[in-house]
């Protein structure tokens, strides 16, 4: 009787096993056929159907689902769907976390629909996929462009400004400041002038994402990465201890320039004042 309900099992799993695979067929078959006649929707359904129960074909149809996807969404732009589209690319980001080339045509989107830091995003992406990426490194150049403020390249190449920033983080450090905060970090000049001094403890907030992006970059490749603790929030939306263990000893910040109220540093202050920064006893 044992070995009668284990062929019963198998004959079942055997026939289940089957029913997927012609599925999976007739739902190629039908993909191909909707794309001959250029009915992008349809076929992206039918690819979506296939990649959920054959995920062993991912590689085999990554080029044709690609494309699929790509059409598909050129109309969905154009029928000004904009959340279907969105719901499209997030679907295929999900089957294929790691291409570059979704994550690009994700991030062509957002930046013609203006939303151009997170476009940055997935344009960082797909080069960090792929460095090899020309497409994805031009897009990357061309938002960073639009994003990274004028006064950023000013101040990175007054000598004088930055001379005069390192000597002041210099002395509060050797005056006993050993805990660090950079509020609108930038590029890092800061954090890492705070580290080179001899900060024991450096965080650094950065609400731009495209900023956040490249403070990464430029303190990984001053091999700092581990020194330095990058947070992509607003300043004050730090909470102790879920994002810094304890108050600091001192911050620092060069978020003052023209636009000194509207960047809200002084807001900024007064709130790492009350709530980051060690009290005086």
């Amino acid at each position: 009787m044992p070995n009668s309900n284990a062929k019963l099992h198998s004959n079942h799993r055997g026939g289940r096993e089957a029913s997927r695979r012609e599925l999976v067929s007739r739902s190629l078959q039908s993909a191909q056929h909707c794309l001959e006649n250029q009915d992008f929707g349809t076929a992206y359904a039918h690819y979506l159907l296939v990649l959920n129960l054959a995920p062993e074909l991912k590689a085999t149809v990554k080029e044709t689902f690609q494309f699929t996807l790509f059409k598909w969404a050129e109309e969905l732009d154009s029928l000004a769907r904009i959340q279907d589209l969105f719901n499209c690319y997030e679907q295929a980001l999900e089957l294929y976390p790691n291409d570059e080339v979704i994550c690009n045509s994700m991030g062509e989107h957002l930046f013609r629909m203006g939303f151009r830091d997170e476009a940055a995003g997935y344009f960082h992406k797909a080069v960090k996929l792929n460095p090899d990426f020309a497409d994805a490194k031009e897009n990357f150049y061309r938002v960073a462009n639009w994003l990274v403020e004028r006064w950023h390249f000013i101040m990175l190449n007054d000598a004088k400004r930055n001379l005069t920033y390192l000597r002041a983080i210099e002395n509060a450090v050797r005056s006993g400041s050993r805990s660090v905060l950079d509020i609108g970090t930038g590029t890092g000049i800061l954090s890492m002038f705070a580290k080179k001094a001899g900060a024991s403890f450096v965080y650094a907030c950065e609400l731009s994402k495209t900023m956040y992006e490249l403070a990464r970059d430029v303190v990984a490749a001053n091999n700092m990465e581990r020194e330095i603790k990058l947070l992509h929030l607003k300043s004050l939306d730090i909470e102790i201890p879920k994002h810094i263990p304890e108050r600091v000893s001192l911050v620092v910040t060069e978020t003052v320039d023209a636009g000194l109220f509207g960047e809200g540093i002084v807001e900024s202050l007064i709130h790492a004042w009350e709530h980051l920064l060690l009290q005086p006893k």
